[in-house]
């Protein structure tokens, strides 16, 4: 592929990102898309096969892929495995607003796109769950319910925190995002009664 079909191809996937998050995914069309890119309509067939293709490649290309690889067991505490991932999501959300945004309206509305999207998150979800009760095994979290730790460690992270609607209960404050992950850390923590040996 030569730097000129490559640098198309990353135009059209940003724009596609933007479109999706700003729009979702059946409010855009392909021609708007090309429109932002700057690029011609036929090179989205060309270079994708079509909308939906376009959708994946946006996983492929700005999910972090690679790093969620690095988040198997191999032997990590899990005290420090929940800290980690804690740690990875808050700086994927803050890295990729739109990506977040685009996830979460696709789960909301239940569309057949979500299996794409399980394909890159799931493996995460799977090995906090590993973790949440390798823990509570090892006595170092407790809880009741798995499922329902796992559900509500979930909301803490994903829920969607960057919308207009929350303006008038936030206040001005604009913490780091050390601080953040400091605050999320904290709290989850405290939800599974942490308790250091």
């Amino acid at each position: 592929m030569t730097t000129v079909d490559n640098d198309i191809k990353i135009r059209i996937l940003r724009a596609a990102k933007k479109l999706f998050a700003e729009n979702g995914f059946e409010g855009t069309s392909v021609r708007q898309i090309c429109e932002e890119a700057g690029a011609n309509v036929a090179l989205v067939s060309y270079h994708f096969g079509g909308k939906e293709n376009v959708f994946a490649a946006l996983f492929e290309s700005f999910f972090p892929n690679d790093k969620i690889r690095t988040l198997r067991d191999d032997g990590i505490d899990p005290v420090a495995g929940v800290r980690l991932i804690i740690r990875e999501v808050t700086l994927y959300r803050q890295a990729e607003p739109e990506l977040t945004r685009i996830t979460q309206h696709e789960i909301v509305l239940n569309t057949p796109r979500i299996q794409k999207i399980r394909e890159h998150v799931m493996p995460t979800w799977v090995q906090l769950r590993i973790w949440l009760e390798r823990g509570r095994e090892q006595g170092k979290f407790t809880f009741r319910s798995l499922d329902t730790a796992l559900m509500s460690i979930l909301g803490a992270l994903l829920f969607y925190r960057d919308n207009d609607y929350w303006t008038v209960l936030k206040g001005k404050e604009q913490d780091s995002i050390e601080m953040m992950i400091e605050d999320m850390t904290v709290f989850i923590m405290n939800g599974l009664q942490y308790r250091p040996e």
